[in-house]
């Protein structure tokens, strides 16, 4: 499994904006082949911080995901309304059995 997380620092006069656009991107991508789930969170101590978590099956389905053009124009979008650049990490893991 591939696990991401990522981050983006929104203005505060366009956090409204991003939000809406990350809502709309993780519901689409929810979609996506191989996608295991995805979702925005807002940061409990700084609000203008949205956090993404994402589990994907395996290393194909996310690269296939970075290349729906939809996926794209989300990156640049939101880029652009950033107070900084969005940051990403992408691992790969497996579940631990207790």
């Amino acid at each position: 499994m591939i696990l991401v997380t990522g981050d983006i620092l929104a203005k505060s006069d366009t956090v409204d904006e991003v939000l809406a656009l990350s809502l709309e991107h993780v519901r689409r991508s929810r979609a996506e082949p191989g996608c295991i789930s995805h979702a925005v969170h807002r940061d409990a101590e700084n609000a203008l911080r949205l956090v993404f978590v994402e589990q994907w099956v395996d290393r194909a389905a996310l690269l296939a995901h970075f290349a729906v053009p939809a996926s794209r124009a989300f990156a640049k979008a939101v880029g652009g309304l950033a107070a900084a650049a969005p940051t990403i990490q992408i691992y790969e893991a497996e579940p631990v059995k207790l």
